[in-house]
């Protein structure tokens, strides 16, 4: 299974919405500027994460999207499934039975037998996935278990300057974490 361009667009959000200041909504015009990509594709994905439960939306003037949980509590499977639907990735058209429907019986045999294959693979897909958190995946990328919060909404400098900003702010917290 391949996973299409919009889990890669709500991976980016999420990220965003991990690293933003609990405190403050991310408003929707900071994440589409950020992630780019259609304004309508995108409000499209970041409803599927509402509906899934992975983020919140609130409205008004200083409205925006926030995670729903902490991002301890937040699975790669569970984005994955907001995003994509539940995993399967053997569709069973009945083909097997049509091309062998001299064969009933065995054709029968064979599509449960692929079938019980298919659900094995797409449970320990699951599994892993489901192992793995949105916390985890910022520890691995920034290499501590303490992530700087920003507020992206006010951050009006280049991309480079506010990645190197950041940077600044993840290596004094690294600094403060050894003493």
């Amino acid at each position: 299974m391949q996973l299409t361009k919009g889990f890669e667009q709500a991976a980016c959000i999420t990220a965003l919405l991990a690293t933003q200041d609990r405190r403050i909504p991310l408003a929707s015009h900071v994440i589409h500027t950020r992630v780019s990509g259609s304004a309508t594709y995108l409000k499209k994905i970041m409803r599927k994460l509402v509906v899934g439960g992975v983020i919140k939306s609130a409205s008004g003037n200083s409205g925006g999207f926030t995670l729903a949980d902490d991002p301890k509590k937040i699975t790669v499977l569970q984005v994955v499934q907001a995003v994509e639907g539940n995993i399967h990735t053997y569709p069973n058209n009945g083909l097997l039975e049509l091309v062998f429907s001299d064969f009933r019986p065995l054709a029968n045999e064979g599509s449960s037998a692929i079938n019980k294959v298919f659900e094995q693979a797409d449970l320990a897909w699951e599994k892993a996935l489901n192992r793995v958190t949105l916390y985890d995946i910022l520890c691995q990328t920034l290499g501590t278990t303490d992530i700087p919060l920003v507020d992206w909404n006010q951050l009006q400098l280049s991309y480079s300057e506010q990645a190197a900003l950041w940077m600044e702010k993840l290596k004094n917290n690294l600094a403060n974490n050894k003493n």
